[in-house]
């Protein structure tokens, strides 16, 4: 039996992640300051054991960190509605608070997995993008690119604590969505897309639509990130995760518009009149999935079509029990 602490665990992925190893037999622990709805079906579960605190807060983490095996830090800011409205928060939570899980990791020795993002890898324009590819992001008066920042600094922590004996591993997401995904409306592409698609509006597209990007279902990606923390090989790595199929935003609002089988339609609205001045898009995000597959064993198999089949399922089967997913 592993012993994991997974910081956001009652977010999207870490709730995913905690499911996973509660079905391994395994003992959990998430810590999460927000909503507890989408760990409430964990409840009283054997070997759960959710807890209501911060990563600002040491001497929690302290604690928590001397009881596990393996430690998931999952827990940050993460939505373009923070990016551009309260960028210190998103640079205090995610900058500050990794710091912190990293010194109590380090204090006990413990396994460390880095939630980091493809927002690491900027507008380079040389994709698919390999681990070691370079950073090109825009100026920093552009609120937009103060996640991927906070996230690349957060990354240059865990390797820093690396090389004093710390093992950890980076992982760096491709948007990841599934059933349990942020509120309705804001947060990433897909949950702005469904709050329309389940009013029957028309679904939002910025610009032309020609923007791309690889769309990972959570189970895939939750298999990847416990592949992570158990195997060896995957020690001192920094790998993508993510799937190779490229997407475009026009595509996937036609195909969640064909999926959804009701009244929505697919208009164009400009990126200032929903962003303003302090949001830059990225034409292409794909990324090279191969130390996936190769250090992990792990692939993404799971057909875009058929992931958001089950992800509309879900967040109409709660809009009808009254309630939509919250933001942690």
């Amino acid at each position: 039996m592993v012993k994991v602490l997974i910081t956001g665990g009652a977010g999207f992925l870490g709730s995913h992640l905690a499911e996973a190893f509660l079905e391994r037999g395994d003992d959990v622990t998430t810590l999460d300051t927000g909503s507890q709805a989408r760990v409430r079906h964990l409840v009283g579960r054997p070997g759960f054991h959710p807890v209501l605190d911060s990563v600002m807060n040491p001497e929690i983490l302290d604690g928590l960190a001397a009881h596990a095996d393996v430690i998931y830090h999952l827990a940050g800011i993460v939505g373009v509605e923070h990016y551009v409205a309260d960028p210190y928060q998103v640079l205090n939570i995610n900058i500050n608070g990794t710091q912190n899980v990293l010194r109590a990791a380090f204090k006990h020795g413990r396994r460390l997995v880095f939630a980091s993002t493809s927002e690491v890898y900027g507008r380079n324009p040389a994709v698919p993008w390999r681990e070691d590819a370079d950073r090109v992001l825009g100026p920093s008066t552009i609120d937009r690119w103060c996640y991927a920042t906070s996230k690349a600094a957060g990354e240059h922590f865990c390797l820093a604590y690396r090389r004093l004996g710390l093992p950890v591993t980076i992982l760096r997401y491709f948007n990841v969505y599934g059933p349990r995904l942020d509120r309705l409306d804001v947060g990433r592409v897909i949950t702005i897309f469904m709050g329309q698609l389940l009013r029957g509006e028309p679904l939002t597209v910025i610009g032309n639509g020609s923007q791309t990007r690889c769309f990972t279902f959570v189970t895939d990606a939750v298999r990847a990130t416990v592949a992570a923390g158990v195997l060896a090989a995957a020690e001192g790595q920094v790998i993508n995760v993510g799937a190779a199929e490229e997407t475009s935003i026009r595509e996937l609002a036609e195909l969640m518009v064909k999926l959804g089988h009701g009244p929505s339609t697919v208009r164009f609205v400009s990126q200032e009149s929903i962003y303003g001045e302090s949001y830059e898009d990225v034409p292409r995000r794909i990324p090279d999935v191969t130390r996936m597959h190769e250090l992990l064993g792990v692939r993404a198999t799971t057909p875009l079509g058929d992931g958001l089949t089950r992800t509309i399922a879900w967040f109409r089967a709660r809009a009808g029990e009254g309630g939509v997913a919250t933001s942690t």
